[in-house]
């Protein structure tokens, strides 16, 4: 039998321990993704922050910033260098779209959605001719979408409405899709429809459509309670031609694609709302070294203090287990319950967090004059997109249950 001695020099090498420090440190990121990190951080103070506030009041999209944003290579970061990405890892993504949310939620939203769901899944399921029409072009501030969810078909993608039926060499599309973000802005979707509603889940694939095809339609932009400079609208779809070459993986992968695409999302969300959770915190702290009552700054309060303490304990916490799920997307198959426990999380944090800045700040936190309200508002779509919480909960049940069966 092998010596615990013997086993700890098998275990215990360089590249484990650099692996622990990526897992569990945050003052460890390598010194590129540390780089990359003060990039974004240094955009969203400079070009973010100050605006924020007026691209919520006027629902405003941020065309500049996005072209800006390009430009660093934050709009295709996991995307291979061939087709004009930045061929990072999951873990940089991360951690720019974490920055970017801290200077407006709203444009981080944009990112990690056009990054996680529409970049990254062309880059990881198209054949190269459709990265060379649908990815390449979306690398430099062209906006892709993804369109799954549907009025009666949000959790429970299997009821899919949206149908594809094939005629000739072109498949057919008829429906409508829910939430699909940036849709005004977009160019071109990734599509998700059934071929057969009797197969239910086995039904589902996936059809990349330029957004000018014919037949396809747009509602108005949804008025949210927050990420307002993120627009998203419905999706109408009445005959829309798709040629068979633009089929995304295989007839009948949509499902299986579109869940393992989740798991990278769910990290691009948390991440989103650690961000927001992080400006909370520290606009909180801040006002209370400035804030005085019965003679004493208020952050010598022990109230406030130990609200301070709970606050930062959360988003610490959660920050941990995003950059753990953003390792693991990129070495195993699926993430599934690493993903859902950091969107679990880091929204619930963010929602608890930017509910106690505006508690510390008291009637200042409830006005618009300060942005604790805004990023109380932004913080509760963390929650809900992506899955909502009660479906994450479920998942990370499910997987723990098979784990100890």
């Amino acid at each position: 039998m092998m010596s615990v001695r013997t086993l700890s020099k098998c275990i215990v090498t360089a590249t484990q321990r650099k692996r622990c420090l990526r897992y569990f440190s945050l003052h460890r990121l390598p010194e590129g993704h540390l780089a990359l990190q003060a990039v974004a951080k240094r955009f969203a103070a400079d070009k973010l922050k100050p605006i924020a506030a007026e691209l919520d009041r006027e629902h405003r999209f941020p065309s500049e910033q996005i072209k800006e944003l390009a430009e660093l290579g934050l709009m295709a970061v996991t995307a291979d260098e061939r087709w004009g990405g930045a061929g990072q890892d999951t873990l940089a993504l991360a951690v720019a779209v974490e920055e970017i949310a801290k200077g407006c939620g709203g444009t981080g939203a944009i990112v990690s959605i056009h990054n996680c769901l529409y970049v990254d899944l062309v880059n990881r399921f198209g054949s190269d001719q459709q990265k060379e029409q649908f990815l390449k072009p979306y690398t430099d501030g062209t906006l892709g979408c993804f369109a799954l969810s549907e009025p009666d078909a949000g959790s429970d993608v299997g009821s899919m409405l949206t149908t594809a039926r094939l005629e000739g060499d072109h498949y057919v599309l008829d429906g409508t899709k829910s939430w699909v973000t940036s849709g005004t802005e977009g160019k071109a979707a990734v599509v998700f429809a059934t071929v057969d509603r009797s197969l239910k889940h086995k039904g589902i694939t996936g059809f990349l459509v330029p957004m000018c095809s014919d037949g396809l339609s747009l509602g108005p932009k949804d008025d949210k309670l927050g990420i307002r400079a993120a627009p998203s609208c419905n999706m109408y779809l009445e005959g829309v031609r798709v040629p068979k070459d633009d089929v995304l993986g295989e007839v009948g992968d949509g499902f299986r694609m579109a869940m393992k695409q989740l798991d990278k999302a769910r990290v691009g969300i948390a991440s989103q709302a650690l961000g927001i959770g992080q400006a909370a915190l520290e606009l909180a702290v801040g006002y209370a070294s400035q804030r005085k009552a019965f003679g004493k700054s208020i952050n010598q309060m022990q109230a406030v203090k130990m609200r301070i303490a709970e606050m930062a304990l959360r988003l610490e916490s959660a920050r941990l287990l995003v950059y753990r799920a953003a390792v693991l997307c990129d070495e195993e198959d699926r993430s599934t319950k690493e993903s859902s426990m950091a969107k679990l999380a880091a929204s619930e944090a963010a929602t608890h967090v930017t509910h106690s800045c505006i508690q510390i700040l008291g009637g200042v936190g409830y006005v618009t004059a300060m942005p604790a309200e805004r990023h109380y508002r932004d913080a509760r779509i963390t929650e809900i997109y992506g899955g909502i919480s009660d479906i994450q909960r479920l998942l990370i049940g499910d997987i723990v249950i098979k784990q100890y069966e």
